[in-house]
């Protein structure tokens, strides 16, 4: 005997759309209630209630429920994600509270709406916990709340059963709907022993469907396949075309930094260059006129050394003369001629 799947669209439907004592265990269990509040009635809205939303055509979003507080509930069945999921979940919360307010009305007839979503993906990548519950809470202070909007997302591919102990329901109805294998002809007997669950089950056989129901059963996985292929194909493609716009724009980019870096290093270069350029001429400038002034220091310096031994020539001449006459004596001719009597002496003896 062939069990399916309650994930498909139509099994779940028949299970939790038809059979609101389930679709009530079931909802118990996953909301999360405080203790002293249970969901004790629901009714499924009319076609003409349910958002519209084409986006995402794999999901059920169909059934209102009331509490012994009068808060609302949706329940929704989501195959497929997409980044704009909680957008859409949001905006499927929002338009489901707003609708309860009648022309006329005051505000505080409006009753909180919860918000279940049944995905069956990873969306949160960066962690294992599979059960999220969002709220609208104080940023700083935790216990300071917005009654109004609520909202859980439940990660089916993360659940595993490990203590049944601990919200033993909940356990059991993830288990339900994520643990048993597509098809399968095998229950576990954790789930057999409870008896809405063994109900929910027993409204999996195969034997329980028509020809038809079956035919839209399979085509519901096809469609799901053929969404997914869809998925992955325009992911691929926005890939691709990312991976493209990436090279273009790093390569402009490129350009842009090379020619950028190119000048500054251009003028670096140039610098030390002009530098070494203008030391060297500045080198030989400083050659030549260090050598033209050499040469007129020189000059300079010749003329007054030559000047100097004219002078000091002609008093020898004149010294010789005067003693050659023998009219003087050499203290008398050290004294007009303004020298000592050393170089007076010294002349006579080498005459």
């Amino acid at each position: 005997m062939r069990y399916l799947d309650p994930k498909n669209d139509l099994t779940f439907k028949k299970v939790f759309g038809q059979h609101p004592h389930l679709l009530r265990s079931f909802l118990n269990a996953l909301i999360p209630l405080a203790a002293n509040q249970q969901i004790v009635s629901l009714e499924y809205l009319p076609t003409e209630l349910v958002p519209d939303i084409p986006a995402l055509k794999h999901s059920i979003v169909d059934v209102r429920c009331t509490d012994n507080f009068d808060r609302q509930f949706i329940v929704e069945m989501q195959m497929l994600w997409t980044d704009n999921f909680k957008r859409r979940i949001l905006f499927n919360a929002s338009k489901a509270y707003v609708k309860q307010l009648e022309k006329g009305k005051e505000y505080k007839s409006l009753n909180p709406v919860f918000a279940l979503s049944l995905v069956n993906e990873d969306f949160e990548k960066d962690t294992d916990v599979f059960y999220h519950h969002y709220s609208i809470v104080h940023n700083l202070l935790n216990n300071k709340k917005l009654e109004g909007l609520e909202f859980v997302f439940v990660e089916l591919p993360k659940f595993k059963a490990q203590n049944l102990t601990d919200k033993k329901m909940q356990v059991l109805w993830l288990q339900y709907l994520a643990e048993k294998e597509k098809e399968t002809d095998q229950l576990p007997e954790d789930l057999t022993s409870v008896p809405e669950i063994r109900e929910a089950l027993e409204l999996l056989r195969e034997s329980s469907y028509t020809r038809d129901e079956l035919e839209v059963y399979d085509k519901y996985w096809d469609g799901v396949s053929t969404e997914k292929t869809l998925m992955e194909g325009a992911h691929q493609t926005g890939l691709q075309e990312g991976m493209e716009r990436g090279i273009q724009e790093g390569k402009e980019l490129g350009l842009q930094e090379g020619k950028e870096l190119g000048l500054q290093e251009g003028k670096e270069l140039g610098i030390q260059e002009g530098k070494e350029l203008g030391l060297q001429a500045g080198k030989e400038l400083g050659i030549q006129e260090g050598k033209e002034l050499g040469i007129q220091a020189g000059k300079e310096l010749g003329l007054q050394e030559g000047m100097e031994m004219g002078v000091q020539e002609t008093k020898r001449l004149g010294i010789i003369k005067a003693l050659q006459r023998g009219k003087l004596s050499a203290e008398e001719i050290a004294e007009d001629f303004e020298v000592d009597m050393q170089t007076v002496i010294l002349i006579q003896k080498n005459t």
